[in-house]
């Protein structure tokens, strides 16, 4: 697992991780740009223009919320962005590890969207419970760390599997190995912590878990213990 997270990480360095890294951050700050302005605008729109001094005041109220309302998020933004592009990820990573084995199936345009709503909205989550966590210190870095690595541990591998897989097969393999995707999520938890590192996020569970999950796939699943009559 440590092998495959180094490998991971070197690989999101490459030129095409970096050309989807620098897409969905174009995206991304577009998207964080039009809502800055049209927020903003909406604001100063109940504001009366004679009246300089509330006029003033509004707009840095506004500005000081949106900064830290647009620093909130920034990373499930970049991570719905980079959802889009997650396939086209996945099969880099696949054709690199095992370039003479089946190749994944792209996820249905549908489902697709769905699993980076997913993601971003599992993002959104954490980061909103780490926010509140902050009032109570001393827990609040260790649930962090912990909700981050089970959450982001089981996304991104159901994203690996369900390439390979049906939905229910993919839950279940999920199921299955609980313990070790949790284990894994820690390294992803890893980047979600660190800001700015955060933004690499979903190349890194990409590369990972597609690693992680072919080597899980050559593990037979156990039997059903069945009682001797």
């Amino acid at each position: 697992m440590l092998q495959d997270a180094i490998d991971a990480a070197r690989q999101i360095l490459s030129p095409p991780f970096r050309n989807v890294l620098l897409k969905s951050l174009g995206m991304t700050f577009a998207l964080l740009a039009l809502a800055w302005v049209g927020l903003d605008k909406l604001a100063l729109s109940f504001v009366s223009v004679d009246n300089v001094l509330l006029h003033t005041a509004v707009t840095f109220v506004t500005g000081a919320g949106l900064v830290v309302g647009l620093a909130f998020l920034i990373a499930p933004i970049s991570v719905l962005v980079a959802g889009l592009f997650l396939d086209d990820l996945a099969e880099i990573v696949e054709r690199e590890i095992d370039p003479e084995g089946p190749p994944g199936r792209p996820l249905p345009a549908g489902q697709a969207m769905i699993m980076a709503l997913r993601f971003a909205l599992v993002s959104a989550g954490v980061n909103f419970i780490a926010l509140l966590l902050l009032l109570v210190p001393g827990i609040n870095a260790i649930v962090f760390i912990l909700a981050n690595a089970f959450l982001f541990g089981r996304e991104y591998f159901a994203f690996a599997a369900t390439r390979y897989r049906s939905l229910t097969e993919a839950r279940e393999m999920t199921r299955r190995h609980a313990t070790t995707l949790f284990v894994a999520g820690l390294f992803i938890a890893g980047f979600v912590a660190v800001p700015g590192l955060n933004l690499l996020t979903p190349l890194f569970g990409v590369a990972f878990m597609v690693r992680l999950h072919k080597r899980l796939a050559a593990t037979p699943a156990p039997r059903p213990f069945v009682r001797a009559p």
